[in-house]
């Protein structure tokens, strides 16, 4: 891919301002701005488009340690002003639940999830996203352009969510749709307005489906949260909401876009699409090296200092917000050699990328979003050996919203089969 900027020529100043900025330059390739940061500026203040000036962490060692500190709380309400100016208050209604909160709430509800959402079940689910998988193929035209993106990656961790909490297949591209709304980033009255509006409508959504499940348990996750317990009780009503909503919108957007990077850069890189299909291992290994080389989760969720914390020679203020890049510290040299080719036999490469964050927040859903990974680009590159890019890789498009939640394709245009 064209680099859109020079990281050796640019100054820490100017690297701030690009990555504040979040210009369609910066997010068509983020990673030299990245690597500015790092060389000079790795704990930096920015002033982005949400309007709360936030610090941004991009060293490998400096995220491990953030990741893992007590001092940086993920207990929102704690940094009430901070939340109102980038959410809003309809938020609140969502996010009480473990990815917004602190010990001692989130490892109760940490501990009471874990009980449902355990390794057993997801591996319960591998025959039904193998066939989930094989039918969106199905549909895919062969010989045709078509937008993977659209037609595979996002159905599938949809419907694979979807089933494992229990929601009505007749149902889900309501709740898709809601969701997508809540997902994209705008700050402007008529962004906010219709933010508003679908998280009002997944909130009544969510109690109406909890209230059924009540009613007429079915044995999927969401059946389960509603009757799981612990020595503190079982998960409120606004809690189950709350839970069943970050399960909804982690287990599907993250992993849409994660697949949709993967077959974009194997699909640019043939000698390392051989390497990663050569067996069940090999590809369970390069799936971990693309979850450091491209993350779909560029920056941690928001943090905000407890007190004043001294990260090298920059002073983070109590009350300041803090986010962590996972993006440039998996690319962070110091950690990894040559990080920025991706190399699918790179060794050890699991045990030390953070895409899944690092210490109590831990991804919960990150080994279903594993087996989904395994599976469909096995299957992909097993049924369409010979699937080629619409066009150069250089014109693909990546997601430029102001302040993106993720880092993906706007558009994957291929042909499964060309003749």
């Amino acid at each position: 891919m064209t680099q859109a900027f020079a990281s050796e020529e640019m100054s820490p100043e100017e690297a701030a301002a690009a990555a504040s900025a979040c210009s369609r330059e910066f997010r068509a390739d983020p990673h030299p701005v990245y690597a500015a940061l790092r060389a000079s500026a790795p704990v930096c203040p920015l002033k982005p488009p949400h309007g709360v000036d936030t610090f941004l962490i991009t060293r490998y060692d400096d995220a491990r340690a953030a990741l893992a500190d007590p001092r940086l709380s993920k207990d929102m309400y704690g940094a009430i002003d901070a939340y109102h100016r980038i959410f809003g208050d309809s938020s609140i209604a969502l996010d009480d639940n473990m990815l917004f909160s602190d010990p001692p709430k989130h490892t109760r509800l940490r501990r009471i999830v874990g009980t449902t959402f355990t390794p057993k079940r997801v591996e319960s689910l591998r025959p039904k996203v193998q066939k989930i998988t094989d039918e969106l193929l199905d549909r895919c035209p062969a010989s045709e352009p078509v937008n993977l993106l659209q037609e595979f990656c996002f159905p599938l961790p949809l419907h694979v969510i979807c089933e494992l909490l229990g929601v009505p297949e007749n149902e889900r591209r309501q709740a898709q749709e809601w969701s997508a709304t809540v997902a994209q980033t705008g700050f402007g009255p008529e962004a906010r307005k219709a933010l508003e509006l679908a998280e009002g409508n997944l909130r009544d959504y969510l109690v109406d489906l909890i209230a059924r499940k009540r009613r007429e348990p079915d044995g999927a996750l969401l059946s389960a949260l509603v009757t799981a317990q612990d020595e503190d009780g079982a998960l409120t009503d606004h809690e189950l909401v709350s839970t069943a909503w970050v399960l909804l919108f982690a287990g599907h957007k993250s992993t849409a876009y994660q697949i949709g990077n993967a077959v974009y850069h194997l699909l640019s890189r043939p000698e390392q699409k051989r390497l990663a299909f050569r067996d069940p291992e090999a590809t369970a290994a390069a799936v971990e090296e693309i979850f450091r080389f491209e993350t779909s989760v560029e920056n941690s969720t928001f943090r905000y200092a407890t007190e004043d914390i001294k990260m090298r020679d920059t002073l983070i203020p109590k009350g300041a917000l803090v986010q962590i890049s996972l993006t440039a510290a998996n690319r962070d040299p110091e950690m990894f050699p040559d990080p920025d080719r991706m190399d699918v036999e790179r060794p050890n490469v699991q045990a030390t990328h953070l895409a899944f964050g690092l210490g109590p927040h831990y991804c919960i859903g990150a080994p279903l979003a594993r087996l989904e990974m395994q599976i469909a680009l096995a299957t992909l590159f097993g049924r369409h050996p010979g699937m080629a890019l619409v066009g150069e890789p250089e014109d693909v498009r990546w997601l430029t919203v102001p302040f993106p939640a993720f880092r993906g394709l706007a558009e994957l245009p291929v042909v499964l089969d060309p003749s």
